[in-house]
């Protein structure tokens, strides 16, 4: 196929409007962007003005699916800003409402969003006739990790127990023991999900890039860490925008980012390569067993980069339930008094590194605000995958170089905003 236009509008299975155009002409790449058409959100916007205790429950609207990241992420820079660091027991509930979130993120995608491509079938609902206990299972899964969400956070989507300082409410020991049991059951399911992944072949490509991640030495960043870049070492959160250094192309609402090189990717994977030896043992050995090896340059494996993830957030959410009942749960109040400051937040979402800045005024309100979410620093990583992945499958039949296409797209997670789109796939020969 040396000569052929592609025009995919909207690409399923991901959260959000994004159209995929690329045009081939003697063998060549003369056009290929990833177009988001959607329009700004301007949460910047509306967080200017008002209070710090309520700009965190405005940016959890900023996703229904990472909304316990962005509500944390906001609250640490808030935090930061007003020179105020919580306790123990608040952190240790923090990250145990973060493992509830990577975990039904990152089922819904592989179970839902990606394995239909292994099956060649449109949705999840082409799978149920020969795999319904798979499905049945993923729903299961994403159903616990959703129950855990509410337990700590009050509600599996934009949680209301999270405040600046500490939590209005703590879960109740007794709740918190009996999930653990709720969790120790589901590792026969946990493991039925490492083998069903195991039978799934991703396409090999490869191409090497920069991966930017948290990172932390005492532990597995997700909730906290400085910033990692595979190339050339590490920032301080504070200096973010040193690492982060957004830009605007014509073909997309939504901000391209690069730091290094021309594009870096964030993510499970990338996450994996700069701190696979934190991950929880079990997860490593699942890593093996999934053929996830040290360095991963196949961003298909972002995929695999997930489940490995879910199996760690499995077992360290065990490990911080221990934690917190051993040292005894307490009702905290935090004392808080508002001043001018900036902080910034930096936590690991599903889908990547998240970026929270905030200044704030004597009065406590909010006077600069700035997002960099995740998808929007994978866009232009995104293009260059494809840029170096179609010249090497122009020899494949056009449904097979559309799922090729397709499934790199959604190996990243991308969560474009919170909806799904009908696509339509077009080839016109030139």
């Amino acid at each position: 196929m040396h000569d052929f236009h592609v025009g995919i509008e909207h690409i399923t299975r991901v959260e959000g409007h994004g159209n995929i155009v690329i045009d081939v002409k003697d063998g060549k790449i003369k056009e290929l962007r990833m177009e988001i058409v959607e329009s700004p959100r301007f949460f910047e916007a509306m967080a200017l003005g008002r209070s710090y205790r309520e700009v965190a429950h405005i940016t959890s609207r900023i996703c229904g699916i990472c909304a316990v990241t962005h509500t944390t992420t906001s609250i640490k820079a808030i935090e930061s800003a007003l020179g105020f660091a919580p306790s123990e027991q608040t952190i240790r509930l923090r990250k145990l409402l973060l493992n509830a979130e990577f975990i039904q993120s990152h089922i819904l995608h592989v179970y839902f969003l990606t394995a239909p491509d292994f099956f060649r079938v449109g949705s999840v609902f082409g799978m149920v006739k020969d795999n319904k206990e798979t499905v049945l299972r993923g729903m299961r899964l994403k159903s616990l990790a959703n129950d855990l969400c509410a337990l700590v956070g009050g509600r599996h989507i934009h949680p209301i127990t999270l405040k600046i300082g500490c939590f209005s409410k703590s879960p109740r020991p007794d709740d918190l023991a009996a999930f653990r049991e709720r969790i120790i059951k589901a590792r026969p399911e946990i493991q039925e999900t490492v083998e069903f992944f195991k039978t799934l072949k991703n396409p090999e490509f490869e191409r090497e890039t920069e991966y930017i991640s948290l990172t932390n030495p005492d532990e597995y960043a997700l909730y906290d860490g400085v910033i990692k870049s595979s190339d050339d070492g590490n920032t301080s959160p504070d200096d973010y925008i040193d690492r982060v250094k957004e830009f605007m192309v014509t073909h997309s609402t939504a901000k391209h980012a690069k730091s290094g090189k021309d594009s870096y990717m964030v993510g499970a994977l990338a996450r994996f390569n700069n701190n696979h030896e934190q991950l929880h043992p079990r997860a490593r050995e699942v890593a093996d067993e999934l053929g996830l090896k040290h360095p991963c340059y196949n961003p298909y494996m972002n995929n695999v980069a997930q489940v490995v993830e879910t199996i760690h957030c499995f077992e360290d959410s065990i490990n911080l339930i221990d934690e917190l009942l051993s040292n005894g749960i307490e009702e905290e109040k935090a004392e808080l008094t508002p001043k001018t400051g900036r902080g910034v937040g930096a936590t690991e979402a599903p889908r990547g590194t998240l970026y929270h800045e905030h200044k704030i005024d004597d009065d406590g309100k909010i006077t600069y605000a700035n997002y960099i979410i995740p998808t929007g620093q994978n866009l232009a990583n995104i293009e260059n995958d494809l840029r170096s992945l179609v010249p090497g499958i122009l020899h494949k039949e056009r449904d097979d170089i559309i799922m090729d296409i397709e499934m790199l797209v959604r190996a990243y997670d991308p969560c474009i905003s919170c909806a799904t789109h009908l696509m339509k796939v077009k080839f016109v020969n030139e």
